[in-house]
């Protein structure tokens, strides 16, 4: 069962196995206006909750993209580095960043349910 779970730095992590997929929110694209740039993670790179991950420009403001989960990166989404108006135009689809094999499947529990997040983003309007 796949479950999609986010964090208050509006990243989410779709959870399939031991696998996790990881992109920012609908919310999040929309803050930063249309993308321009972004610098995907090299595979075989560790990661630990919170850290940045990958780094993101846009035509209003640049960021970074902090990993929900502790793991490996297994994969990055290539179709990002020629085209990064993927993520604006499919955040939750097409627009994803990058994989990773978790290492700490308890991790997932520090991260916000959908209904949580849709409080948290009607809190910032």
């Amino acid at each position: 069962m796949s479950e999609l779970r986010y964090t208050d730095d509006h990243e989410w992590a779709l959870a399939e196995g031991d696998t996790i997929t990881v992109g920012i929110t609908d919310y999040a694209q929309e803050q930063l206006g249309e993308l321009v740039y972004v610098e995907l993670p090299a595979v075989g790179t560790l990661v630990q909750q919170g850290d940045d991950a990958a780094v993101i420009e846009s035509v209003k403001a640049a960021g970074d993209v902090k990993s929900p989960v502790s793991g490996t990166i297994t994969q990055v989404n290539e179709n990002l580095n020629d085209a990064p108006e993927k993520v604006n135009e499919d955040p939750l689809g097409t627009g994803w960043f990058y994989k990773v094999s978790i290492s700490n499947p308890q991790e997932l529990d520090n991260l916000l349910s959908e209904d949580d997040y849709n409080k948290l983003i009607a809190s910032l309007d």
